[in-house]
Parts: structure tokens; C-alpha cells; sequence
């Protein structure tokens, strides 16, 4: 898969919705109140930040997730800074990431200081957050990836229209890129996302999800990487 940029159109003008895979970037109801019930409750976040920790992401999308742990992480008090690294095979551009982000004031300082350094790809050094997004397949570079994540955010298009994001080899990559005693958390709980997490090494859980979502998947990896 070529790196290739969103393309994209707008629901109510204010809601992005991939043209790649006709599904919206984040809830219609309320998409930071979904961020910090499925990804930051879900890792048990901001309570296991501690200095060094490392977030991981499938699917950067508006940049909400990132914007949504920074946040917690300034305002948990943490010393130094939080690292955070996302896999996006269509980078959005940032003039149609700033529109979708004014959707949520909450997060503005953070957004605007993010918007201020961000060149569309690539590292991004502001201060308190080491931000790293790599571009392309992620079923390339995830296992090409150095680092190990304390928590991931596993947040691809739905299940249903972008399977390639959730098959079993890319969620053992997951898996090989997890801490021990590591969390990851994502909004489905499609029977063969849990199973793929289970298969490579975590523990897994349904859980309640937001709104209407009845369930979402919470895992621990319980299991040390092979040597």
C-alpha cells in the first residue's frame, strides 16, 4: 500500500469521514468522550503513567487519541516527557485536522501547540510529548519498529471495513511490540479481534463500551516476548 493521504468528506461539517473506508474518525455522539473511556480508561490511564511511558497507536487519524493522553499526562503532573508513537496509512492533512479538532475545545491549548510544530508526518518534539508517526502499511512497519509499548491504542477503521488492520499477524506484531504487563485497548469486540489477541499473548476482556456501544475489548499481556 502506497503512502497516500485521506481523502476525505464532512458530516454536519464538523465530522470527518474517511472516503477510504466510508466510516467516521470518531463518535458521532461525542468522539473525546469515547477517547477517554475506550483508550484512556481502557489502559487504566492516567493512573500507570510514570516517566518514559510509552503509548503506541494504529490509526492516528485527527490526532484526538494523542491529543486526548497529552492532556492526561500534563495534567497527572508527570515529570518529563510522554512518548507516543502512531501508525497511519493515510495521514490527514493538517488544515483538515485543525477543522475536525475545533469540534473540541477541551483539548484547544494541546491542539494548537500540536499544530504549531506538526509538518504532517514524521517525529514532532514538543516538550512534554515525543510524538513519532509513521506513515504506510502498518503490516510493514509496526514489525520493522525498535520500540515496546506500556499501552496501545488500537484504533483502526471498523473491523468490517478495514479487516487488513485487525488480522491475527498485525496483532501479534502488537503483541511482540507490548511490554510485559502491558495493556492494550480498542472500541470493537469483533470475536476475532479478542481471539487474535488472545492468540498472541494477551489476556482479554469485554468490557462496557461508550454509548450505544455496548462492548469494548480491554487486554493485558501476560506473557513475556520470546527470546
Amino acid at each position: 500500500m502506497a503512502d497516500q493521504q485521506a481523502r476525505l468528506s464532512w458530516r454536519e461539517d464538523r465530522i470527518p469521514v474517511s472516503e477510504q473506508f466510508d466510516d467516521p474518525y470518531f463518535s458521532i455522539q461525542d468522539g473525546l468522550a469515547e477517547t477517554c473511556h475506550v483508550f484512556l480508561a481502557g489502559n487504566d490511564l492516567p493512573a500507570r503513567f510514570a516517566p518514559g511511558f510509552q503509548v503506541a497507536e494504529l490509526g492516528f487519524g485527527t490526532g484526538l487519541n494523542m491529543l486526548a493522553a497529552w492532556r492526561a499526562w500534563e495534567q497527572s503532573g508527570q515529570q518529563g516527557a510522554l512518548r507516543f508513537t502512531s501508525f497511519e496509512a493515510f495521514p490527514m492533512a493538517p488544515a483538515d485536522m485543525a477543522k475536525a479538532l475545533a469540534a473540541f475545545p477541551e483539548v484547544a491549548p494541546w491542539a494548537a501547540r500540536f499544530l504549531d510544530g506538526w509538518q504532517g508526518s514524521g517525529a514532532c518534539d514538543l516538550g512534554t510529548l515525543q510524538l513519532e508517526v509513521i506513515t504506510g502499511d502498518a503490516r510493514v512497519s509496526l514489525p520493522e519498529w525498535t520500540g515496546e509499548a506500556d499501552a496501545w491504542f488500537l484504533d483502526g477503521f471498523s473491523p468490517a471495513k478495514n479487516p487488513e488492520l485487525w488480522q491475527e499477524d498485525l496483532l501479534q506484531a502488537v503483541a511482540d511490540h507490548t511490554k510485559p504487563g502491558g495493556s492494550a485497548a480498542t472500541y470493537t469486540a469483533a470475536g476475532f479481534v479478542r481471539r487474535g489477541l488472545e492468540a498472541a499473548g494477551f489476556t482479554v476482556d469485554r468490557i462496557s463500551g461508550f454509548g450505544r456501544k455496548r462492548h469494548m475489548t480491554q487486554a493485558i499481556k501476560t506473557e513475556a516476548r520470546p527470546e
